[in-house]
């Protein structure tokens, strides 16, 4: 069996949020497994998922060879959109960052025992309600959803670069599995072709 090869780390984690330095990294990767495998593998789509895991060591970091346009892909770029408009790409990093951190929440707060799950009791302070972490998990879905509407953006406008990207529509819907609450934008970039009735930008909202 291949090792499991994780896209981002604590350390990277850290540059987008402020996490205790008392959660142990492999408990984290439980997290990260789960955003990759669930929420990044369905958005990009298997084929291309798998094509883009060829270009990782064991250790996360990208291989000498891999191409400019998938370290751009992961790391952020400027590039030009059709309009001719400079585009300031972050990369996919900071979704999956999100989406681990919206899984690391709704897990974190629970704790299982033998008579079933309850909720966390802390020394140092008061767990949240029950509502108030759906909330606050709702919330980083929203910022992930956010994250990966600018990979989609990207990939559309470098598509020639990206041959085994498909769009399907349920990949957005597929971000995170099980029922959630959402909104559709209905912004429309007015792409030339075959996208051009496309409404790229997909979020969440809170009532």
């Amino acid at each position: 069996m291949n090792p499991m090869i994780y896209l981002i780390n604590k350390t990277t984690f850290q540059q987008y949020e402020d996490i205790t330095v008392n959660i142990k990294p492999e408990r984290l990767n439980v997290f990260i497994k789960k955003a990759q495998d669930l929420d990044l593998k369905p958005f990009l789509g298997h084929a291309f998922y798998y094509d883009f895991l060829t270009y990782f060591n064991e250790d996360g970091s990208l291989k000498d060879e891999t191409p400019q346009h998938y370290k751009n892909l992961l790391n952020g770029a400027k590039y030009l959109d059709q309009y001719g408009h400079i585009i300031l790409y972050e990369g996919l990093t900071p979704t999956l960052v999100y989406f681990t951190f919206a899984r690391f929440i709704e897990n974190d707060a629970i704790h299982y025992t033998p008579t079933g799950p309850v909720i966390k009791h802390h020394e140092n302070g008061d767990p949240l309600s029950a509502s108030a972490i759906v909330k606050l998990v709702q919330q980083q879905r929203s910022t992930a959803n956010a994250h990966a509407n600018e990979v989609e953006k990207f990939l559309w406008e470098n598509k020639e670069n990206f041959p085994l990207w498909r769009y399907n529509q349920k990949n957005n819907s597929a971000r995170q599995a099980g029922p959630r609450i959402r909104g559709i934008d209905k912004t429309d970039f007015n792409y030339p072709g075959t996208y051009n009735n496309y409404n790229l930008s997909i979020t969440e909202f809170l009532n």
